[in-house]
């Protein structure tokens, strides 16, 4: 009897061997489906914006930025960070980031502008890939800032723009609106100025309640007032990184006169 028993221990060995190794497979494919969903939501942009939906292609945007954040933060979580995840983010974010709000704008305020609106979203489409090349060979040495705007932000900004907005520029005299909303964003995005990066940032989730009121506060807000809060949120960040270079720009003045008072003190 005690023979006879022994195959079966090895067998459930054997099993519980290959549960383990399959849920190990599963965990390391997790963060690449976050990353296919990302893509997924670029596509379904271009896919409605090409209808003329962009009332309905917008939000698509809006999603691929919370997967893109999720992906990341998910294959760090679970040890699964790989060579091949980083490309398959990167090529995911060009479409959803670079194609899609290049087509969403276009079909939103750039045709009135003829071959120049054509030119506009190329551009645009240029400094996401050319921003997505920079972050990929020189990564981010401080993780608090991005240098140059993050190409999630700015396809945010014009995804928000045209939520808010979504009867769109009909006529030139007012597209040309539109052309700067695609320009500004994308000299922003091959830019050196400073980001916040947010990975550091803690809102008080590890003191429990706190984190949790902010969170329930936000969601209720982007319940009540979604056009507002989104357009806010991304206008508030674009802005942020201009107000931070001023303020580091001051502080390096008032840095450089103390210096040379204490050198006039200190030669009488």
């Amino acid at each position: 009897m005690k023979h006879k028993g022994q195959p079966q221990f090895k067998l459930h060995a054997v099993s519980r061997g290959y549960d383990r190794r399959g849920i190990r497979r599963g965990v390391a494919l997790l963060p690449s489906l976050f990353t296919l969903a990302n893509l997924f939501c670029g596509w379904a942009c271009v896919v409605h914006a090409m209808r003329g939906e962009v009332a309905t292609a917008a939000p698509f945007i809006g999603f691929a930025v919370v997967l893109d954040m999720l992906d990341g933060r998910i294959a760090r979580m679970t040890g699964t960070t790989s060579d091949f995840g980083v490309q398959l983010d990167s090529l995911a974010d060009l479409i959803s980031f670079g194609m899609a709000p290049a087509v969403l704008a276009f079909q939103w305020g750039l045709i009135p502008l003829g071959r120049i609106g054509w030119a506009v979203g190329f551009v645009y489409l240029t400094a996401a890939a050319l921003r997505l090349a920079r972050f990929n060979i020189q990564g981010n040495a401080d993780k608090r800032y991005f240098i140059g705007l993050p190409s999630p932000a700015a396809a945010g900004l014009v995804a928000a723009t045209v939520f808010y907005f979504p009867d769109g520029l009909q006529a030139k005299p007012i597209a040309w609106l539109g052309m700067v909303m695609m320009i500004v964003p994308a000299l922003l995005m091959v830019s050196t100025i400073r980001f916040q990066s947010f990975k550091t940032f803690d809102l008080g989730m590890r003191r429990g309640w706190r984190g949790l009121f902010l969170v329930a506060a936000f969601i209720a807000l982007l319940v009540s007032y979604p056009h507002e809060v989104l357009i806010a949120m991304a206008y508030a960040y674009f802005a942020s990184g201009f107000i931070g270079e001023l303020m580091g720009r001051s502080r390096k003045a008032v840095a450089v006169e103390h210096v040379d008072t204490r050198r006039a003190k200190d030669a009488s």
